[in-house]
């Protein structure tokens, strides 16, 4: 199995930018689907995008779409989420995860959950 850890997250104005790293243990990192999750105060856990095990696809929730975008390198077991144009709803905890099956929405379908790293966005 792999181990995650998110880090790279901080307060940075709306407009900006902040770079988030996920760091994988594990020899099978790039077997699996990587995801993308937030959670914001008061809510749910929110789909935010998806990258195959080759890097070769991904996958965005709308409200991220063309300001978002997931990058891995399976060479350093690494996934990053580089978010441009911060919104203040853009504020919550995020996670990195594995996919495991079943709807790439549903947050159940992901295991390898952490701490997530927390991103807050000012206005």
């Amino acid at each position: 199995q792999v181990q995650l850890v998110e880090s790279g997250g901080g307060l940075v104005q709306a407009g900006g930018s902040l770079r988030l790293s996920c760091a994988a243990s594990g020899r099978t990192f790039s077997a699996y689907a990587m995801g993308w999750f937030r959670q914001a105060p008061g809510k749910e856990r929110e789909f935010v995008g998806l990258i195959n095990g080759s890097g070769g696809r991904s996958l965005y929730a709308e409200s991220v779409k063309g300001r978002f975008t997931i990058s891995r390198d399976n060479a350093k077991n690494a996934m990053y989420l580089q978010m441009n144009s911060l919104k203040p709803e853009d504020t919550a905890v995020y996670y990195c995860v594995a996919q495991g099956g079943g709807s790439v929405y549903d947050a159940i379908n992901y295991w390898g959950w952490g701490k997530g790293t927390l991103v807050t966005v000012s206005s």
